[in-house]
């Protein structure tokens, strides 16, 4: 029987795929996009890892949600940081949420202040990609763009506390198989993952029709 960490990579592998090749990714990532693109991607970001972050305090002490609270994950600050470059020390009083993104943070709240195992869930999906994917992303903007390496514009990608990358994903994978939840609660759990790509989806949906490539 697939470790529970196999079952929600394998369940959620489609939904993975066409987040990735989504029309704003694609264009993104193939350079046909400028850099407002790019920062206001950026500031969307922000508003779901402030939903993360504020939870996580409060998550730190709970026996399922607990173990995957850690600090070297943290991604608001790298985030305020690239803002701070992208958009100018005033970045926050400019600083708008996109209604696909402000449903996406209102889940993750919810799902924070009312069922941890479901914040495992959003969890799951936000650091791990980044961690991985997020790379890809990381490497294009720089290239495109011209961001220093690993410097401002791009910080939210580098993860300068986790030096050995593949050994951590291993251990966060050993942490979803250990979690405490009987398999009504992981069937539930996988249903908030496949949401969460949903909501994602619905953010590059979004972000695609206010940068629409000219014909």
């Amino acid at each position: 029987m697939d470790s529970f960490s196999t079952l929600l990579r394998t369940t959620t592998h489609e939904l993975h795929e066409e987040a990735n090749s989504s029309t704003f990714m694609s264009d993104l990532l193939g350079g046909r996009l400028g850099v407002d693109a790019y920062a206001r991607y950026t500031e969307q970001l922000w508003f779901v890892y402030d939903a993360l972050e504020s939870g996580a305090e409060r998550l730190a002490s709970d026996p399922v949600a607990g173990p995957f609270v850690r600090p070297e994950l943290m991604r608001l600050a790298s985030l305020e940081r690239d803002l701070a470059h992208l958009r100018g020390p005033g970045w926050r009083s400019t600083l708008s949420t996109l209604p696909a993104t402000r449903a996406y943070a209102d889940r993750i709240e919810e799902c924070a202040r009312t069922w941890p195992a479901g914040y495992v869930a959003h969890h799951y999906t936000r650091y791990l990609g980044d961690l991985a994917g997020g790379q890809v992303v990381r490497d294009r903007a720089e290239k495109t763009w011209g961001f220093d390496k690993k410097g401002d514009g791009v910080r939210f990608y580098v993860f300068d506390q986790i030096s050995n990358p593949a050994a951590f994903k291993r251990g966060y994978r050993h942490l979803l198989d250990d979690v405490r939840a009987d398999d009504l609660e992981k069937q539930r759990i996988i249903a908030e993952c496949q949401r969460a790509f949903r909501l994602n989806m619905a953010v590059f949906q979004a972000l695609s029709e206010e940068f629409p490539l000219s014909a």
